[in-house]
């Protein structure tokens, strides 16, 4: 018997003022002992939802309409409260998304820990156990006297896994355990993962929209689209052929920067809308592949070559044989991404004076608590230039000041010392450094921001029309038809287009990549000469992140913009920069053109990172992706 059989479960979002939304239909699959599942798929595809499912922890308007979940021989679907009670934590566990918000922000860790022995009534000193668990994920026991705030997001994430492994449970079910992590941290925490699951024999539910981290570390991996399993096979035959061409779009947005020509593929289109009745295969007005019968035949998930498929040209043997990793696999959608190297540059923007000018800028930040004062050198004596028509990438780890340059490059703090220097109109120069009032504000016309976040950067009860409409009355004066005329205009140079189907929908009706095009829409209202995008992909799916970095790259070309692209992907950076700067504890450790550093990196900080970028085509190849114990 499985350790956990799921068996036609269905789950509906009943919202009382807007239709049902059947999130997840008909979904079985099983788990066995000490089994690494993978569960993939892209935002808004109901894997969290069938998770939760799982667990018992779904809140209205969301409901279980159908099937059932077994956990260990009990029905979960019938099981009390009670019963529930018994075996959270002590069998069945989980690590969620967010690390701040799954732990008590107002008590210390050790208390945290003891809450949870308490609950289960675990005998001993709490201490002395909790100090295990701590060493179990690689941390200090002075861990145990912080509070969550104090702690930097990976260490969260780890102190919130040894919560899961405090009672020694079966399963772990992990719900994106390490989105919004830098790439070495990601890697060290799955890593450890991967360790305590050999040394403690758990079973694992990895749900997340990161194909190549999953294909790392799964047995087994089973791909979401539209509430429903369209592919279900072992992680090394997914590799090796995947047979639904959703999953090959997913692994299409996937290649090692290292290599000479790299080309990413995005998925174009918008998943399908789960509130209406779809006929036909849900993934049709997407797929490259489909064929007439695809629009009106429903496809079931039907065994295909060791594993299990939801297509009906799979299933007939008509889909074309791809090379995963290469030119091909992005190819196959029909859509490519190459290397922003080989892509036609103006030819004088290697040689353009410079629009942007930081030299021998440092940032220190000063604390003090009590009679002790602690200083922290944000940034040390770094220097660089950004010229029109072509992209700096600033690449670091969360925390190695990639950010407090750019406050201090958009004049939002002051340099420590150090100058900045933009060349404005005409030719003159402007200490950025300096400026004060109405100054700095003309300054910030020439200088703009695309945020990491396209969720929370825009207004949630705003029309698209008015939050490009902002911009446009502070710095150009423009208002009614003028300027609903320009935002239209703006939303079609970002590929929105017509125009008038977004200018007046809030922004939750927009995908998450239709949301980052509004963002960079607004950002190019006042017309800026410089762009500073802030890990502008790093929360959109990876199946869309090569559409947004194409749309910027075609931007810097047409409007001869300078960009300063901040990211701690190298695989990002590789496509869409010309030169790269690595930043290390606030140090600038390696720089040069793109092709150079990340080809033939020199420093031992550059070659982590590029060690760290998830690889799943090295499993496929034989290669070891995560150390072993």
């Amino acid at each position: 018997m499985a350790l956990l059989e799921v068996d036609h479960l269905s789950v509906t979002y009943t919202p009382r003022d807007q239709p049902a939304n059947r999130a997840v239909h008909d979904v079985s699959f099983h788990l066995s002992e000490g089994e690494f599942v993978g569960l993939l798929g892209e935002s808004g595809c109901g894997k969290s939802t069938l998770g939760n499912a799982v667990l018992r922890l779904l809140s209205p308007p969301a409901h279980i309409t159908g099937g059932r979940v077994a956990f260990d021989g009990v029905d979960l679907t019938e099981a009390d409260d009670e019963q529930l009670r018994k075996l959270r934590w002590v069998d069945l566990s989980t690590v969620f998304q967010s690390s701040m918000n799954s732990l008590n922000p107002v008590i210390r860790v050790q208390a945290q820990f003891a809450d949870t022995f308490a609950a289960h009534k675990v005998p001993g000193d709490v201490t002395e156990r909790a100090t295990e668990l701590l060493e179990l994920v690689a941390l200090d026991r002075r861990v145990l006297r912080a509070y969550p705030h104090e702690l930097s997001g990976g260490m969260k994430q780890r102190v919130a896994l040894a919560l899961a492994l405090a009672l020694r449970p079966k399963l772990v079910l992990l719900d994106e355990p390490t989105t919004g992590l830098d790439v070495v941290v990601q890697r060290g925490i799955l890593t450890r993962l991967a360790e305590l699951r050999r040394e403690l024999g758990f079973a694992v539910l990895f749900i997340s929209h990161d194909l190549g981290t999953v294909l790392e570390m799964a047995d087994r991996v089973m791909v979401m689209y539209g509430g429903e399993i369209v592919e279900d096979r072992p992680a090394a035959e997914m590799l090796r052929e995947p047979r639904h061409p959703y999953t090959r779009g997913l692994l299409g947005s996937y290649a090692d920067p290292r290599l000479p020509d790299v080309r990413v593929s995005y998925i174009p289109g918008r998943p399908p809308d789960l509130s209406r009745t779809h006929a036909g295969c849900l993934f049709t007005t997407r797929c490259p592949h489909a064929e007439d019968p695809c629009r009106t035949i429903h496809p079931d998930l039907l065994p295909d070559r060791g594993g299990l498929v939801r297509c009906l040209v799979a299933q007939e043997n008509r889909l074309p044989v791809v090379t995963l990793g290469s030119a091909e696999a992005a190819t196959v959608l029909g859509s490519h991404f190459p290397a922003t190297g080989s892509l036609d540059r103006p030819a004088d923007a290697a040689d353009a004076a410079p629009v942007l000018t930081v030299e021998r800028v440092s940032k220190r930040y000063t604390s003090r608590r009590g009679m002790r004062t602690n200083t922290v050198e944000a940034v040390r004596d770094a220097s660089f230039a950004l010229r029109p028509g072509r992209v700096t990438a600033l690449v670091g780890q969360s925390g190695s000041g990639k950010s407090t340059l750019a406050r201090l490059v958009t004049g939002v703090e002051r340099p420590s010392s150090g100058e900045v220097r933009f060349t404005g109109e005409g030719g003159a120069d402007v200490r950025v450094d300096r400026l004060r009032g109405r100054a700095l504000r003309d300054y910030r016309r020439h200088v703009q921001m695309v945020f990491q976040d396209p969720f929370s950067a825009l207004n949630p009860t705003r029309t698209i029309a008015y939050a490009l409409s902002r911009p446009l009355a502070n710095f150009a004066g423009l208002r009614g038809a003028a300027a609903r005329e320009r935002t239209a205009q703006l939303l079609e140079s970002v590929g929105l287009s017509p125009a008038g189907q977004f200018l007046d929908k809030l922004p939750h009706q927009l995908s998450g990549g239709q949301r980052q095009r509004v963002v960079t829409a607004r950002a190019l209202a006042p017309e800026p000469r410089v762009l500073i995008a802030d890990e502008p992909i790093s929360m959109l799916d990876v199946s869309i992140r090569a559409e947004i970095l194409e749309l910027l790259g075609d931007l810097v070309r047409e409007r001869r913009l300078a960009m300063l692209y901040i990211t701690h992907d190298l695989l990002s950076a590789r496509l869409l920069a010309d030169e790269v700067l690595v930043l290390n504890q606030g140090t600038l450790v390696e720089r040069g053109a793109t092709r150079e550093v990340i080809g033939s990196a020199r420093d031992d900080y550059t070659r982590l990172l590029l060690d760290s970028i998830p690889n799943p085509f090295g499993k496929a190849a034989g290669q070891q992706t995560l150390p072993s114990t």
